[in-house]
């Protein structure tokens, strides 16, 4: 028989057309028909009639919502239906995410709130063992790596590059082996593309959205079962004839549908009916309700083997003119406030972990951003393929989310610092040196800085401040090396900003956990004054160096760009161009160059600002691109701080805005990027892993990938590597170049759904973005890239700076914290938070791959006692299920040989910690393979 999986969903977007809440309450269904309540409502009530129907739910987000206003017996009925295995739980994330410009921090996260939810509700049977990623645009190795370690069986999704999805129609690839992880050897997962996207088959969507024939079943001229079945079963013939097994899945839903259940469940009731009535007459297809993982175990049980795929699937193009690779940068200022919502999350997590906070005003505070972070995930939020409105409600939740947690951190400061009169005060607009708390001056002044790292770290800080003379010192009365320089023109003429600060103070700090530093008006004789660092004289040399005791930088007098680079001991000539590629045609999904890269400027005005601490090329490009170029004393790294817009419109053509750095490296054609801040993959230009892609008419669009936090090339001597402060799109289109695109401005609108063009103002005009980059030049004799990783960690989770008046005595006392310094350099304090009222989670990180390290081992006891440990037992990695429990479905990959001949299961193939604080030390010892996430549950007294 030809099993047909016929799989009732409906995919809600947590904002997308309409706002988050108006896509639940079913408001403004002018603009897009979506009414999440409704759909919840009804379905729940189709499901109780007839035991046979099923239903999957994806977003926790909106099922959440639904749950908090239901009666009990409501609640009562679901509880039944997901027991059950008829209302299950696919996915079960706060959100659907994005994968190309998530953070894997941000991804783990959002799924350990909604599986948590999920948990605390239903318990284990609600404990989704799919994914369901049917509407991201391309799909990460790190996701696959994500649900294999919590403990799923497989996923499936949708979109696929068009010669990618044609290949495997063909030799029978739909599904396969995703091999996850290049370091964590044996780490894979069963990973299934959908034949016909993820709506209805056509002609068969039974759904009030919709305009497809019911099946008529009475005895008048009307009846239409026989050519109707007929119909479906041609489809099913075609679906199966692509597939390996008798086993085929149909989805039957849409973008919300099912908010009239019955017009779907009724039709579909009798579809079944009709198509299993054949089988008396020697049919041999049988059809029922089914759920994803149902089908998944039916092919498990199949006991066949399957191809490998083992880099990911970007980027994405559903035809050869249309490369969704603009998203990667589309919106860049809600991609950097999502990345510093993630940030001050990790931050006020582990500071109420801390401190101990536990009031219901303080949990729902925190739970909150932890909410909204999850919903900033969404393939429709981090993305930027939202509509505007939709966009600025995002920005509305994130900062309210942020505002109301800071709450959380004052509040855990006050008491981990003992200044119960302490502000502790967030500056929200420290990316165009402003400050509120330090507008009128900075006289008495302590920043408070959090480290969320593991290890201590030190860092330069720069404070919007007054021209005025400072002193910088200490907790202990230390005086603190410090110079004051000026912030650029071009960010004082920024349209809206106060100017009472023009200046920025900067010192180096340095903090294990909580750290202050003191900031007064120095009143002492005029020599020992801070110095304010003057603009330095230009003369008529052809080249200016910029240098300090590490990196030299070498300017061409002439137009102004970078010319070379010289530090960790090699040199290379690199010239930094801006560009813009002009088009009619691209949107917030897609990038479609129409003409080469046009360069954006002549000869570009700078200045120069020297002191001892810090040196800063000021860069005027044109009249709406402005850079800095920045060195710190004992840092090893170039940083590009650039600002862009309003990006000018030329009738109805707008434009891709991109930067890129030449230099004589021989890459071949050969780059690298990151998967969500973690592994990275090699890239090839013009060049798949499994298909040949019609490049024919986006030669450009189609080499660009996303880039969560770093891109490199190299030959047989350099490595050049650009770290990034958000998610961007960038590639290598020559040997030796990276190319960043920073901002885009678009008028166009490409009927793909969002209806509207990427056209971001603000106060009237184009949008201004500002951001950072960040270059580092090396040798690649020892092949070690360590050292960007430990930076790349530094620069997504820097110092949080809090500021408050300072106490008369200049000191503070800090309570004894537990101390994660002795923990090898090479381990991340991924995760340290509160998960119940009597438990804390923490996640161990080896964030080195297999090439930069090997197994790390070290005891965590100390830890344990100190967070007041009674017992600890170790988790999957959303920490809801024991790992000891974890069992998931082994699929044999063709490449291995013969298929299997008995069911395989893999479980964990060490001895996952468990023990208590009665256990000898030598029980709290952990080992860290490299790209290894450990994730433990440690129950408190």
């Amino acid at each position: 028989m030809i099993n047909i999986h016929l799989v009732p969903h409906s995919h809600n977007d947590v904002g997308w057309l309409k706002t988050v809440d108006q896509s639940y309450y079913g408001y403004k269904n002018a603009i897009h028909h979506a009414a999440v309540q409704y759909i919840l409502d009804n379905v729940v009530t189709e499901l109780i009639k007839d035991p046979k129907r099923r239903f999957i739910q994806v977003e926790t987000a909106f099922f959440a919502k639904w749950w908090k206003v239901q009666s009990e017996t409501m609640r009562q009925v679901v509880r039944k239906l997901v027991n059950e295995g008829r209302f299950e739980f696919t996915g079960g994330a706060w959100s659907m995410n994005d994968e190309a410009s998530v953070n894997y921090q941000e991804v783990i996260d959002q799924f350990t709130v909604g599986l948590k939810f999920l948990n605390e509700t239903f318990g284990a049977c609600a404990r989704p063992r799919v994914g369901w990623q049917i509407d991201t645009f391309g799909h990460s190795r790190e996701q696959a790596a994500i649900f294999a370690n919590m403990g799923f069986d497989g996923q499936f999704f949708s979109r696929m590059d068009h010669n990618d999805k044609d290949t495997r129609l063909e030799n029978l690839s739909m599904e396969m082996v995703w091999e996850a992880s290049e370091s964590l050897s044996g780490l894979e997962l069963f990973s299934g593309l959908l034949y016909n996207f993820y709506s209805d088959t056509p002609g068969f969507c039974f759904d009030v959205l919709c305009d497809d024939e019911p099946i008529i079943d009475g005895k008048g001229p009307s009846n239409n079962v026989e050519s109707r079945v007929d119909e479906f079963l041609d489809y099913a013939e075609e679906v199966s004839s692509h597939f390996q097994t008798n086993h085929i899945m149909i989805p039957m839903g849409g973008d919300f549908q099912y908010e009239d259940a019955r017009m779907n469940y009724k039709n579909m009731d009798k579809l079944i009916r009709y198509v299993n009535e054949r089988q008396a007459n020697g049919s041999i297809y049988n059809i029922f309700y089914s759920t994803p993982s149902c089908y998944l175990n039916s092919l498990h049980r199949s006991l066949k083997s399957w191809p490998s795929k083992t880099l990911d699937f970007f980027p994405y193009a559903h035809e050869s003119w249309s490369f969704w690779t603009g998203y990667f940068s589309s919106r860049p200022t809600q991609k950097r406030f999502v990345r510093e919502g993630n940030q001050f999350l990790q931050v006020v997590k582990q500071l109420s972990l801390l401190a101990h906070l536990s009031s219901d005003q303080q949990t729902e505070d925190l739970d909150y951003l932890r909410q909204i972070m999850g919903v900033m995930q969404h393939h429709d939020a981090i993305t930027g393929t939202e509509r505007q409105a939709v966009s600025d409600d995002y920005d509305r939740l994130t900062y309210d989310a942020i505002v109301g947690a800071a709450n959380n951190a004052r509040d855990a400061l006050r008491i981990l610092t003992n200044l119960p009169d302490g502000e502790f005060e967030s500056c929200l607009r420290l990316n165009i040196s402003e400050c509120a708390f330090t507008k009128d001056g900075a006289d008495n002044v302590m920043v408070t800085f959090y480290n969320p790292l593991a290890h201590e770290t030190s860092q330069y800080i720069r404070i919007p401040v007054l021209e005025e003379n400072y002193e910088v010192t200490d907790e202990r009365g230390n005086k603190v090396p410090s110079e004051i320089l000026p912030v650029p023109w071009q960010v004082l003429a920024l349209e809206h900003r106060p100017n009472n600060t023009q200046h920025e103070l900067v010192f180096k700090a340095t903090a294990n956990k909580v750290a202050n530093y003191f900031i007064k008006k120095n009143e002492e004789t005029k020599e020992e004054k801070i110095p304010v660092i003057q603009k330095r004289p230009r003369d008529s040399e052809s080249e200016v160096v910029v240098q300090n005791s590490i990196v030299k930088l070498v300017i061409d007098s002439q137009s102004g760009l970078l010319k070379s680079i010289e530090m960790n001991g090699v040199s290379q000539e690199i010239v930094q161009n801006f560009g813009i590629y002009k088009t009619n045609t691209s949107c917030a999904y897609t990038f479609r160059q129409e003409d080469e890269l046009k360069s954006v400027h002549e000869s570009i005005e700078f200045s120069i600002y020297e002191g001892s601490l810090v040196k800063e090329i000021h860069q005027h490009v044109n009249e709406w691109i402005s850079q800095v170029i920045r060195l710190y004393e004992g840092v090893n790294r170039v940083e590009f701080e650039w600002m862009v817009g309003p990006i000018p419109l030329d009738g109805d053509v707008g434009g891709e805005i991109v930067t890129n750095f030449q230099s004589g490296i021989s890459s071949k054609g050969v780059f690298y990027t990151d998967s969500n801040g973690r592994e990275m993959i090699k890239r090839e230009k013009d060049k798949r892993e499994d298909f040949v892609s019609d490049l024919s008419l986006q030669p450009i669009g189609g080499n660009f990938y996303p880039v969560t936090s770093r891109i490199a090339l190299q030959d047989d001597s350099h490595r050049l590597v650009l770290l990034t402060d958000r998610s961007q799109a960038g590639t290598s289109l020559e040997d030796g170049q990276l190319e960043m695109i920073l901002h885009r401005r678009l008028l166009f609108n490409d009927g793909g759904g969002v209806g509207e063009p990427l056209n971001e103002e603000q106060f009237g005009k184009g949008l201004i973005a500002r951001g950072k980059l960040y270059l580092i030049l090396k040798s690649v004799e020892d092949g070690d890239t360590s050292s960007e990783r430990v930076m790349e960690k530094e620069l997504s989770l820097p110092f949080w700076k809090f500021f408050s008046t300072a106490g008369k005595d200049g000191r503070v006392s800090l309570d004894s914290l537990p101390d994660f310094n002795d923990l090898p350099e090479s381990i991340h304090l991924l995760t340290l938070e509160s998960f119940t009222e009597t438990e804390v989670l923490l996640r161990l990180e080896n964030f080195l791959d297999a090439t930069e390290g090997g197994p790390v081992t070290f005891n965590i006891r100390h830890i344990f006692d100190s967070l007041n440990g009674v017992e600890i037992r170790e988790t999957t990695l959303d920490g809801n299920l024991p790992l000891s429990e974890m069992k998931r479905f082994k699929f044999q990959a063709q490449k291995s040989g013969n298929p299997p001949t008995a069911l395989e299961y893999t479980t964990v193939q060490f001895k996952p910690l468990e023990a208590s604080e009665l256990d000898e030390a030598s029980k709290f010892s952990v080992l860290l393979n490299p790209m290894q996430i450990r994730t433990f549950i440690i129950k408190t007294a």
